[in-house]
C-alpha cells in the first residue's frame, strides 16, 4: 500500500451512476484483480461504486459491453484512514479487500509491511466505519455492511509465512471485535482460496468467478462466505469461527459505557 496522502474524492467517472435505492459500495484494493472483478459484479447489481486504491493512476474498468463503469476513485494510504471518515458516511457496504504478499521475505521491513497492510489498516478501517455508522442519523437507510477478505490463509498454509501470520491476525481481530461491532454492522467474512492475481499468479480460480461466487453467496444472507476448491476449508472455517466466538465471548468483556 502506498504512503501517499489521501486525496479528496475524485468526481464521478463519465456516465451516470445509479440513483435512488441503489447501495453505495466502497471497495479497497480496487485496482487489484479481485477488486476490479467485484466492482464489475456490483455494477451489474446496480450499485453506486467507490474505488479505494493506493494508486492515483485513473482506474478504467469496462463492463461486458465495453462501456466504462461509472465510479468514484479515491486515493488513500495506510495510516491515514481517519481522512476517509467523511466518505464512509456515504457508504452502505464497505469491502476490505486490500492486501500484500511478500512471499518468502522475513526481514523487519517485510514484517512491518505485511502487518500494517493486511491486518492493522483493515482493523482501523473496520473501527472507523463502525464509529461513522453509529453517528449517522436514523434516516431509514438499510443496515450497513462490512465485508472483510481474510483469505483461506487465515486457517491453512499459503506458502507465504508473513501472509499467513498477518491474515490470521486480521481474522482473530475480526472475530474479537465482531462481538461488539455486530450491533451496528452486518459483518461478512470472505474466506477465499487461491485465485489468479498479482499476489498469486498461479491461482487455480479466476478473480471474476470468485467475485461472482462472493455475491451469489451473499444472497444466502450468511455471515461466512467461503470460495475455494479445498474441502478442508469448508469444514475447518466454520469450526474455527464458532470456537473463536465461544472463546472470546467467555474470556473478554465489552468496553464500559462511554469508553472508546
Amino acid at each position: 500500500m502506498s504512503s501517499r496522502a489521501v486525496r479528496p474524492p475524485a468526481p464521478p467517472a463519465t456516465g451516470s451512476a445509479p440513483t435512488g435505492s441503489s447501495p453505495v459500495v466502497a471497495i479497497t484494493g480496487a485496482s487489484g484483480a479481485l477488486g476490479r472483478a467485484l466492482l464489475r459484479r456490483w455494477h451489474g447489481q446496480g450499485a453506486r461504486l467507490i474505488a479505494l486504491t493506493s494508486s492515483d493512476t485513473p482506474l478504467e474498468i469496462r463492463d461486458a459491453q465495453g462501456e466504462p463503469l461509472p465510479l468514484r476513485q479515491v486515493c488513500w494510504a495506510t495510516g491515514q484512514e481517519e481522512a476517509l471518515a467523511p466518505l464512509l458516511a456515504e457508504v452502505d457496504i464497505l469491502v476490505l479487500n486490500h492486501g500484500v504478499n511478500v512471499h518468502q521475505q522475513r526481514d523487519a521491513v517485510a514484517v512491518e509491511r505485511s502487518l500494517e497492510i493486511n491486518a492493522l489498516s483493515a482493523w482501523r478501517l473496520m473501527e472507523l466505519f463502525a464509529r461513522v455508522v453509529q453517528q449517522r442519523p436514523a434516516d431509514g437507510r438499510p443496515r450497513p455492511e462490512l465485508w472483510v477478505n481474510t483469505s483461506e490463509a487465515e486457517i491453512l498454509p499459503a506458502v507465504s509465512p508473513l501472509y499467513e501470520i498477518s491474515k490470521r491476525l486480521m481474522g482473530q481481530l475480526l472475530s474479537l471485535r465482531a462481538l461488539d461491532l455486530a450491533a451496528d454492522l452486518r459483518i461478512r467474512r470472505l474466506v477465499l482460496g487461491p485465485f489468479r492475481s498479482a499476489l498469486n499468479p498461479i491461482g487455480v480460480m479466476t478473480a471474476d468467478w470468485v467475485a461472482g461466487e462472493v455475491l451469489r453467496q451473499a444472497g444466502w444472507n450468511w455471515g461466512l462466505i467461503v470460495v475455494t476448491p479445498n474441502p478442508l476449508t469448508w469444514v475447518l472455517m466454520p469450526l474455527a469461527s464458532l470456537g473463536r466466538w465461544l472463546y472470546f465471548r467467555a474470556l473478554s468483556r465489552p468496553a464500559a459505557a462511554g469508553a472508546p
